[in-house]
């Protein structure tokens, strides 16, 4: 009888292993697709790994709490005889040619799901082309964002006119991360206190480390009078909440901002691969959100420039409430080309965040403030109170120096300082 093998799966660019903690099955268990096998957590989220086939249950390679790399085997499931014929099972896929006025059914040996089969048609992507594209999903299954990926690839110029695209799998950019780590010598007397870090703050650490070994970071600072933007808040919040159900915060305001800026900072939206630049195609704002038990995660607004203020506030405010309650899904949290990070929540005005890689820059937003400032106006200068805040940016000096830095700032700034609503929200 064939056999199927179901690994960890990809869950991320930055996710290199995974933690089991629970184990639904035992050996000799009877399992029909879809039937929970185990549970995993990363720094991003806790997930459950469905069986993606029928079978007996062979052999189970792990034990809870262990810690193992993303690909590795963990289950190996026996097939039932009507699942032992998934290698050649008929998979109808559209071998779209030319202008999809010939299409014609085949039969492949590989599993394809309903939602990847009707991408690939959509996309005008061949039977051959698919069976080419590396799956990230158990057992080397294609997933959505895999197909996404090669379609994003096979793109075959991008916004720069002069820009070369660099063809890599998704797989190939995840920076490498160094274990070897400088020891510090710490004394503790009696009376102090020793909390053992948890699974997830560990692994945060650890990138946190690994980005800052990765790439040489840089920040720019400048401050932005946001006036028209409070005033405009603070008269249209309660309106806005009774009309859409939402909270007006600032944040989608700042991501609506950073997502423009970024349409003329291409270079921004980018990843690095040793000596070659990704330039992404697709602006996906990760947003950073402190969780209840006091730890980080970084849910994912996908394609944010194509969203207006309404739409980017219920996205914003529903994976804020996911994250606070560790409610997000893997999803959520995959894709990301750029960050921020509000430290202004917690009362702080400036800040030095730390680049979330594989991306090369990372925004914060700080309080916004009261202050004076010196006005020209058509009797000479005058003394006038204003709301002001800082913006800073790290960005990885290897590929963004400080003019690109600095006038990409600089544009985020501008568009906050002139913020008009649009007329139909």
């Amino acid at each position: 009888m064939s056999e199927f093998n179901v690994l960890i799966p990809k869950l991320g660019e930055s996710i290199q292993e995974a933690t089991i903690t629970k184990i639904f099955v035992q050996q000799g268990d009877a399992v029909i697709e879809d039937d929970p096998l185990f549970e995993i957590a990363t720094d991003k989220v806790d997930s459950e790994i469905p069986s993606p086939v029928a079978g007996i249950i062979k052999e189970i390679r792990c034990s809870e709490n262990d810690l193992i790399p993303v690909g590795q085997i963990v289950i190996v499931i026996t097939l039932e005889k009507s699942e032992a014929s998934v290698p050649d099972s008929s998979v109808l896929i559209s071998d779209t040619v030319n202008n999809h006025d010939n299409i014609e059914l085949k039969k492949t040996g590989r599993f394809y799901s309903p939602l990847v089969k009707s991408l690939a048609t959509k996309e005008g992507i061949t039977l051959t082309e698919l069976e080419s594209i590396s799956g990230s999903g158990l057992g080397g299954r294609v997933q959505k964002n895999d197909l996404l990926s090669y379609v994003e690839q096979r793109v075959k110029r991008l916004i720069e006119p002069n820009t070369q695209i660099i063809k890599v799998q998704p797989q190939q950019i995840v920076p490498p991360i160094h274990t070897e780590k400088p020891k510090v010598s710490v004394s503790f007397g009696a009376e102090d206190t020793i909390i053992k870090m948890d699974r997830i703050r560990k692994l945060i650490a650890n990138h946190m480390v690994m980005s800052k070994q990765v790439s040489p970071h840089v920040t720019t600072v400048v401050e932005a009078d946001v006036t028209n933007l409070v005033l405009w808040r603070n008269a249209y919040k309660k309106e806005f909440e009774t009309k859409y159900s939402e909270k007006l915060t600032f944040m989608p305001v700042f991501a609506e901002a950073t997502a423009k800026a970024l349409l003329d900072f291409r270079q921004l939206n980018a990843s690095v691969d040793e000596d070659s630049i990704i330039l992404r195609k697709h602006i996906n704002i990760a947003i950073a959100v402190a969780t209840n038990d006091g730890n980080l995660v970084v849910p994912v607004i996908k394609d944010a420039d194509s969203m207006n203020l309404v739409g980017l506030t219920r996205v914003i405010n529903s994976l804020a409430r996911a994250g606070r309650d560790n409610k997000l899904n893997p999803d959520d949290l995959q894709g990301g080309t750029f960050t921020i990070t509000n430290f202004g929540s917690f009362g702080g005005i400036i800040g030095t965040p730390i680049i979330n890689q594989p991306q090369v820059a990372i925004l914060a937003v700080g309080l916004i403030e009261k202050k004076p400032a010196v006005m020209e106006t058509s009797t000479g200068d005058a003394i006038v109170v204003r709301h002001k805040m800082f913006l800073s940016l790290s960005y990885d000096h290897r590929v963004v120096d400080g003019m690109l830095g600095g006038n990409f700032l600089r544009r985020i700034a501008d568009l906050l300082e002139g913020f008009e609503p649009d007329k139909n929200i």
